[in-house]
């Protein structure tokens, strides 16, 4: 579906249609419709009600704005769906409406949904993820291996490095990045699933473990694997619902957040800043055939007192935490969607230019090797004296406008050098281990 306007620098088609009002209320009914199934097959409710409950369960079957207007009197979305599941369940099979939400509570619906959501973002993070890192990246630093260019520290022009080493870098920056979150993204794939206070009392003996040990008799086991979901513990059963500890989702979802979408402190970060600055006036290397757009707006909203606030709870429920925390991660995801659709943008437009980074290098007329000439020079008179004189031959340097080269010949006899000095201002012969350093980012990136 197409973003609205107001929110089109801030998602895209795809992701408005996962975080659309169909498909969340998809995403809760599916978890009320699963929880029926489960429960029916541990024998807490009769098989007819779990069919019914789930021929009920379809999003077009509901008005999602009354249900909204209503949520914000009900402060959750899981009362007024509830209410309505109910009502539709009772038209076919008046029976079985009293078995929707069974042993359950608002807060497992909304929590779970959330997660059903977030688990559809693996496969649309992933492909520009791949593309800019796989792809062109891997491509950049290959045919780019000699390819030399400024170094820059504090943004200052520093010794030479390739191209290709630095494409070998956002790569490997990329990768590890997406493997941290998306680890992450796993431990976040957890059902929701406590009942009023977290203790699933409601369900009587279907809450425990059956006789075997195993925990594939479990109403929320079985839920579970019908949603789905993945998670490295019995969910609902082993310390009770994750809700009245919120790790999962701090750590899962906002952690997947703070790493795959911050356009300026995620994993593209890397490329998308690189790329920003060396369209700069008098340092271009690689202009662009596209818009380069930045995102910082997931930064802020990520360290905003409600989502701040979602992370402490109040005893078995909060009140108000995780109504904060619902819209501003659904929010980010968008803005990642973005800022990696961006990234790949860029990365599909981008254009190398070895002659300008040549000049690049050539106009510094030898300061970016004053650390080599440092090094020659202190083999006679050691460091602390080098260091003086390189200071004086900088100064000389830009006030007359020779090149480092010509002002050390002229100074040679402060240090006892000869007057010519061995050639120190070929970028080629001054690289260090770069190359082997790029073949090691592009083999083991991580």
């Amino acid at each position: 579906m197409p973003a609205r306007l107001i929110e089109s620098l801030a998602t895209t088609e795809e992701m408005a249609a996962v975080f659309s009002d169909d498909s969340l209320l998809q995403a809760m009914l599916d978890f009320e419709s699963a929880l029926a199934r489960a429960e029916a097959r541990v024998g807490v409710i009769p098989e007819s009600a779990a069919a019914a409950i789930t021929k009920a369960a379809v999003a077009s079957n509901f008005d999602s704005a009354e249900i909204a207007r209503q949520t914000l009197r009900a402060g959750t979305p899981g009362i007024p769906l509830v209410k309505a599941l109910t009502e539709r369940v009772r038209i076919s099979d008046a029976a079985s409406a009293g078995y929707v939400h069974w042993g359950t509570t608002s807060q497992d619906v909304a929590d779970t949904a959330m997660i059903l959501l977030l688990r559809s973002l693996r496969a649309i993070f992933w492909r520009p993820i791949k593309d800019v890192s796989m792809l062109h990246c891997a491509i950049w630093s290959d045919k780019h291996a000699d390819t030399v260019m400024l170094g820059r520290t504090l943004l200052q022009p520093a010794p030479p490095i390739t191209f290709g080493l630095k494409a070998a870098q956002w790569r490997a920056a990329i990768c590890r990045g997406w493997k941290r979150v998306s680890q992450r993204l796993d431990t976040a794939m957890v059902l929701e699933f406590g009942g009023a206070s977290g203790t699933l009392a409601a369900l009587g003996t279907a809450r425990s473990r059956c006789q075997s040990g195993s925990c594939c008799g479990t109403a929320s086991e079985r839920a579970c694997r019908a949603l789905a979901c993945i998670s490295r513990r019995p969910c609902g059963i082993d310390g009770g619902a994750w809700d009245l500890r919120r790790q999962p989702r701090k750590n899962g979802a906002r952690y997947f957040v703070a790493h795959a979408s911050r356009s300026s402190r995620g994993s593209p970060n890397p490329v998308a800043r690189d790329v920003a600055d060396l369209q700069r006036c008098r340092i271009s290397g690689i202009p662009l055939l596209r818009r380069l757009r930045l995102r910082r707006r997931g930064v802020y909203l990520m360290r905003s007192r409600p989502s701040c606030r979602a992370c402490c709870r109040e005893h078995q429920r909060a009140a108000g935490g995780w109504q904060a925390e619902w819209a501003i991660i659904a929010t980010v995801m968008q803005l990642a969607a973005v800022a990696l659709a961006s990234m790949r943008e860029v990365a599909e437009g981008l254009v190398v230019y070895p002659q300008r980074m040549r000049q690049n290098i050539d106009a510094t007329r030898g300061a970016i090797f004053a650390e080599r000439a440092m090094m020659m020079i202190a083999d006679r008179v050691g460091r602390d004296e080098a260091h003086q004189i390189l200071e004086q031959a900088s100064t000389r340097m830009i006030a007359t406008g020779r090149t480092l080269d010509q002002v050390l010949q002229d100074m040679s006899s402060q240090w006892g050098g000869p007057p010519d000095l061995p050639a120190f201002d070929s970028p080629e012969g001054y690289l260090g281990s770069a190359e082997q350093f790029r073949k090691r980012l592009l083999n083991d990136p991580e």
